[in-house]
């Protein structure tokens, strides 16, 4: 393979389908659903009070008991992957610090901790120490670059939900740049208190479906009425295969493409025809050297928006054609909720499961596909097809996209 060639030598998942790699792909693969009411505070007087909860976290499993306190749950979340995907690399970055970085990709940093914070202080307590660092984003990539005495680059992007998407392409960049060997891409989010949920109600962005929290997020399917917010973690290794191969890394998949377009269209809406989106899955092909017959799944950003999954089928079609020539899509979100900062990694991680297992995950609840939305979304079921290569779709507030595209590592 080429000198540049960059690789994944290390993955990690906290969704609300499963902690860990293993549970989280099993989990995808048989259609189970993280989205019920809403635990983690009394919504009973809010229009939307489902959302996709990681379930049975203890953070003190993942991080050490004195750090838990002061790390807001994004941070936790991050961290506890970032921690699986080390471990799994078996990479020890104290061996040259400098060498290794840290990306981190979060689209509302600590805004639990801003919300909680101001309701206890207007109820007469005072604010925390911790409570700064606690809701600034940059401190969740500062905790694991501490924990593992990481020197090298340290970044944290704010890109909506696209932020996870462009931590690999940055980490990317670093490594091809010559900043770093190895590094860390991470994405956190939890953005589970009152009033988010009241601004994304208010805006109609969030489905309403209390009543059937299971079947609330349906993407593509004419009946959809917005996405579920979700909390999760995901984090990736990636390494120059040169360092990769010296060390004797066991290598998972290849970082074969990657790009980033804004729409420039609207600060919530997608360009209608696609075309942004469009755009970057081109510019990622290109960058992999591929075609977009060489494509053989796509994990889509498919939230459940009545607008973003249109917008989202008519790009794909203006780069791989129809449903004759389309390879087979699905939005893993449909099981997840809506993992914002942490999508882009978590979904990457499902593509190279894909690869590996020669298994797509299903987009679940798809009962009525909507006209409009007419390509192979692999509805209901996981589909057993051997692919080389996979495409992940990152698409976020303010017109951001984001493409990755993995493939299966060849010596």
């Amino acid at each position: 393979m080429k000198e540049n060639t960059l690789v994944i030598t290390g993955m990690g998942a906290v969704t609300p389908v499963g902690i860990g790699v293993a549970a989280y792909w099993d989990s995808l693969i048989a259609g189970k659903c993280g989205v019920g009411p809403i635990t983690r505070f009394d919504a009973s007087g809010l229009p939307v009070q489902i959302a996709a909860e990681v379930k049975d976290f203890q953070p003190s499993d993942f991080i050490p008991k004195r750090l838990v306190r002061t790390m807001d749950r994004f941070m936790q979340l991050a961290y506890a992957a970032a921690e699986e995907a080390l471990s799994d690399s078996g990479l020890q970055p104290e061996r040259e610090p400098d060498r290794v970085g840290v990306v981190m990709g979060t689209a509302m940093d600590g805004v639990t901790a801003i919300a909680n914070t101001q309701a206890a202080f207007d109820g007469g307590r005072r604010a925390s120490p911790h409570f700064v660092p606690m809701a600034l984003g940059n401190i969740a990539a500062a905790q694991i670059a501490i924990s593992h005495g990481i020197q090298g680059p340290s970044l944290t992007l704010n890109t909506a939900c696209s932020s996870g998407g462009d931590a690999v392409m940055t980490a990317a960049m670093l490594l091809r740049s010559g900043e770093a060997e190895a590094v860390l891409a991470v994405g956190g989010e939890s953005i589970l208190c009152p009033i988010v949920v009241s601004s994304l109600s208010q805006a109609k962005a969030l489905s309403r479906r209390n009543e059937d929290p299971e079947h609330a997020c349906r993407p593509f399917d004419l009946n959809r009425d917005g996405f579920v917010i979700g909390e999760g973690g995901g984090a990736l290794l990636i390494e120059t295969e040169e360092h990769a191969l010296a060390r004797g890394a066991r290598i998972h998949a290849v970082l074969a493409g990657y790009a980033n377009t804004s729409d420039a269209h609207h600060v919530t809406a997608p360009c209608p025809d696609g075309a942004g989106a469009a755009a970057c899955m081109r510019r990622a092909l290109a960058r992999a050297g591929k075609k977009p017959a060489d494509i053989g799944y796509i994990n889509a950003h498919g939230t459940s928006t009545v607008l973003g999954d249109k917008a989202e089928t008519l790009a794909i079609k203006a780069v791989f054609g129809g449903r004759d020539s389309a390879p087979p899509i699905s939005a893993t979100k449909s099981a997840t909720g809506h993992l914002m900062g942490a999508g882009g990694l978590t979904e990457a991680v499902a593509c190279i499961k894909a690869i590996q297992e020669g298994v797509l995950p299903p987009t679940l609840h798809l009962d009525v596909p909507d006209p409009d939305c007419d390509l192979d979304y692999v509805p209901h079921a996981a589909r057993k097809v051997q692919i080389t290569a996979a495409m992940t779709n990152s698409l976020g507030f303010g017109g951001q996209n984001s493409s990755i595209i993995l493939s299966r590592y060849q010596k």
